[in-house]
């Protein structure tokens, strides 16, 4: 037992009152109240907008200060200053701390505030908030728009002087977008962050589908897309974390084998794991040098700036495999780091730990409820102001005697009744016509009047629609995030690996059996070699994740060529590729890196398909995006790490390219005006490397070829085309899809326009994406999930069917001869 004393009444002087209390009672009902303030005040995010009360008090107050994003910044220590003195009742370092994590774009997928000044790096901390400077960015924007038009309900602050919001109203998932980590007591969550536009394609395929499973989920958001990139090895742990909340990942750096000097190669880190500063890798590795566990390093540098980003340099000795250095940075430096996913956020104040569909779902509630109170507020609003403006229109019809009525009345009062009696009106209408200026008694006052009556009442009729309609209610929130993915979506970050291949020991010896081999390069942007000795692709060795966009024949110790979109062809050691099972039914690039970590290719260059090198082919055909066509002979310089094969304008590029095997090939373009041409690749005389190209196809004002490719006579052929609006982001439209047999197509002359291979419907002005060669085609979304195509329609010039979703890649089996796809 303990004594609490207590004051005595002011009557009293001397006597106090002392109150008997039980101490295991008192430091039960004392932590509660703590832990309690700790999980609703502090620590747990909303599973509506994804913010916790400090980061909704920040943006709202940003909001009410008006620091939009066309407005001036203005000092951190000011915000911080508004959230403290109004609505925060904790100290200005804390919600500095939240202010700082909302800016940096490292922490934040989508960062919500736009900060001037030292902010921080992952290695070190930001300047005091007396020396940055802050301002809305502009996703926060949708994140409190219709805050004013009581879409979400408000409380008292802390002092019951104010108010501030509940929720803010979201208008795209934050809390899947961005993530969110916080230790509460005897809780914690863990969310790592998505792409925004994955995700907004998740939700629309949930809006239409309430009853969609978590792997037609799994097909939009295949996996999480961290801030700093890097790769993400293992995906049974994210499937976990989707299906109940719980789960764990591993993280990798992307680093790739260069040759730093002439006579030395290094390893170069240009991607980390989320939450994984430079330092603290620089660190680990010295100190394991140092205590000589980790041998093969002879220098270490730190070449990261703000222009090329993060840059770390490994040189490695002569005489240890660079591969097998790496395979040990990985097992014993953070170059390696595994995410904890714990999803636990506050769903009608209660904390739930959700998965994947739940969070989607608790945020589509609340955007129905949004839209739903939005429309009704709304409407109040034109009704109420459709009443005076009838009331108007009244006065204005008999304005002599409204006006000879208001002089004869004593005083406004009466003015007023007489309104009222003699017009059969409101008191509201009758108070705004007293009010009316002189000038809205015009003749075109009344037009005016009358056509804002009209707008008044669509808008009314329209409002109404929404509150009485559920399908069109979904549907307009289904718009609405696809106007947030196209205006704030950005290209995916993370790649993601079913597994880490199979490990390099470091007991492999350097010279390799010159073993034969097919070397593939996937839709994905992903490189890697089989042994298997038939094409990967055929029979039952379909990519499942992926489309195989490139697949030749080589041998572990030989060379490859990649032809880039810049005219050139560049030299990639197989031997550096990893190297995929040789099993019958290796699913996909189990084990593929991204082409970035074997070439170090130009901004902008990006890899089209893979070349033999084979001084006996026929040698490559090229087409570029102005329509030229090229054949090169086989002509490759054994001291050159690249050449180029087509000398390009300066506005031009190449669309696609193909190696030949016997010069007897159809060779095929597609515009982005829907013509398909066709024609022997005979008929195109070999150039050397320094020709420009001869015409390919003759192109219409302000049309571009998008596809050229290239295939034999035998077996079927079929040709995709997806069109859409020429303003649409890329990524986020589906379009028209059609499917059609390649025989439809009669031949062309070279240098003419070809034929029509796809119309238009409204709205549409180009296409999308085009794609001809060996049947059956498969597609991929841009996560690599598959996507189903259609049969061929047999109409060579008809319209398309509505795509399930954007289309991202399109190829053939993955033969030896398989063209490029842009």
């Amino acid at each position: 037992m303990a004594r609490r004393t207590k004051p005595a009444p002011p009557d009293d002087d001397f006597e106090e009152h002392i109150l008997d209390i039980d101490v295991s009672e008192e430091m039960r009902s004392s932590f509660l109240e703590y832990a309690y303030s700790v999980i609703y005040s502090r620590a747990l995010p909303d599973a509506r907008d994804g913010l916790k009360p400090v980061q909704r008090r920040i943006l709202h107050t940003m909001a009410e200060m008006n620091l939009r994003p066309d407005r001036g910044h203005v000092k951190s220590a000011r915000v911080v200053g508004e959230v403290m003195g109004r609505l925060h009742p904790h100290g200005d370092g804390a919600i500095y701390d939240a202010l700082v994590r909302l800016v940096q774009p490292w922490s934040m997928r989508v960062p919500l505030i736009d900060g001037h000044g030292n902010f921080g790096s992952p290695d070190e901390g930001p300047a005091a908030m007396r020396y940055t400077e802050c301002r809305m960015a502009e996703p926060a924007i949708p994140m409190t728009a219709s805050i004013d038009e009581d879409t979400v309900d408000f409380k008292p602050n802390y002092d019951s002087r104010e108010t501030e919001p509940v929720v803010l109203p979201a208008a795209f998932p934050n809390l899947v977008v961005n993530g969110a980590s916080g230790i509460a007591v005897g809780m914690a969550t863990n969310i790592a962050p998505h792409n925004l536009v994955e995700v907004v394609q998740a939700l629309r395929h949930l809006i239409t589908h309430p009853k969609a499973g978590l792997d037609d989920l799994m097909r939009f958001i295949p996996g999480p897309d961290l801030p700093t990139g890097g790769k993400i090895v293992g995906l049974d742990g994210v499937r976990d974390a989707y299906e109940t909340g719980r789960g764990s990942f591993k993280m990798r750096a992307s680093a790739r084998v260069e040759s730093v000097t002439p006579r030395r190669k290094g390893i170069v880190v240009t991607e980390l794991p989320y939450q994984v500063g430079p330092e603290k890798v620089i660190e680990r590795i010295k100190s394991l040098v140092q205590s000589k566990k980790l041998q093969g390093i002879s220098d270490l540098k730190d070449l990261t700036d703000l222009k090329n980003g993060l840059r770390l340099v490994i040189e490695v000795k002569n005489g240890f495999h660079p591969e097998a250095l790496l395979e040990q940075l990985y097992k014993m430096t953070p170059m390696e780091d595994s995410f904890g996913i714990n999803a636990v956020a506050l769903v009608d104040g209660q904390p739930r730990t959700l998965g994947l569909k739940e969070l989607l779902e608790v945020f589509l509630e609340h955007r129905f409820e949004v839209v739903r109170r939005r429309s009704a507020f709304r409407r109040a609003k034109a009704s109420e102001r459709l009443h005076l403006v009838d009331g108007l229109l009244v006065a204005i019809l008999d304005i002599d005697e409204v006006i000879q009525l208001i002089r004869g009345s004593d005083n406004a009062a009466a003015a007023k009744e007489r309104l009222i009696q003699v017009f059969d009106l409101s008191d509201l209408q009758a108070t705004f016509i007293l009010d009316m200026p002189l000038r809205r008694l015009t003749r075109f006052s009344r037009l005016e009047l009358e056509t804002e009556a009209d707008e008044l009442r669509r808008t009314i009729e329209e409002l109404t629609a929404i509150l009485e309609d559920e399908s069109l209610l979904r549907s307009t929130v289904s718009d609405e995030l696809a106007e947030v993915a196209k205006a704030h979506g950005t290209p995916r970050r993370t790649v993601l690996l079913e597994s880490a291949g199979a490990p390099v020991s470091a007991a492999v010896p350097l010279e390799v059996a010159d073993d034969p081999c097919f070397v593939l390069l996937s839709s994905a942007g992903l490189l890697a070699r089989t042994t298997s000795t038939e094409p990967f692709g055929t029979g039952g060795n379909r990519a499942k994740h992926d489309v195989i966009l490139s697949a030749v024949a080589a041998t572990a110790r030989g060379q490859v060529g990649v032809v880039t979109n810049r005219g050139r062809l560049v030299k990639l050691g197989v031997l550096d590729l990893p190297t995929l099972p040789a099993t019958a039914n290796a699913p996909h690039l189990q084990g593929g890196a991204p082409v970035s970590e074997f070439l170090s290719l130009d901004p902008g260059e990006r890899a089209l398909t893979l070349s033999t090198l084979d001084a006996d082919s026929a040698g490559l055909a090229l087409g570029t995006r102005q329509g030229v066509v090229k054949r090169v002979t086989p002509d490759h310089l054994a001291n050159k790490d690249f050449w180029d094969v087509i000398r390009l304008d300066e506005e031009d590029e190449v669309v696609g390219a193909v190696e030949l095997q016997s010069g007897e090939e159809e060779l095929v373009f597609l515009s982005s005006d829907a013509q398909l041409l066709h024609f022997s690749a005979s008929g195109v005389r070999p150039q050397g490397r320094g020709g420009g190209g001869i015409a390919g196809i003759r192109l219409s004002a302000g049309a571009g070829a998008i596809f050229f490719g290239a295939f034999g006579p035998v077996g079927e052929a079929s040709v995709v085309t997806v069109s859409g609006s020429a303003d649409s982001l890329p990524g986020t439209e589906a379009g028209s899809l059609k499917v059609t047999s390649f025989a439809e197509y009669p031949a062309k002359g070279r240098g003419t326009g070809g034929v029509r291979c796809h119309r238009f419907l409204k709205g549409e002005e180009r296409l999308l994406l085009a794609w001809a060669g060996p049947a059956p085609a498969v597609a991929a979304a841009a996560s690599g999930a598959p996507i189903d195509l259609p049969a061929p329609t047999g109409r060579r010039d008809g319209s398309g069917l509505p795509a399930p979703q954007p289309l991202a890649r399109v190829a053939g089996p993955a033969a030896l001869l398989t063209p490029s796809v842009t």
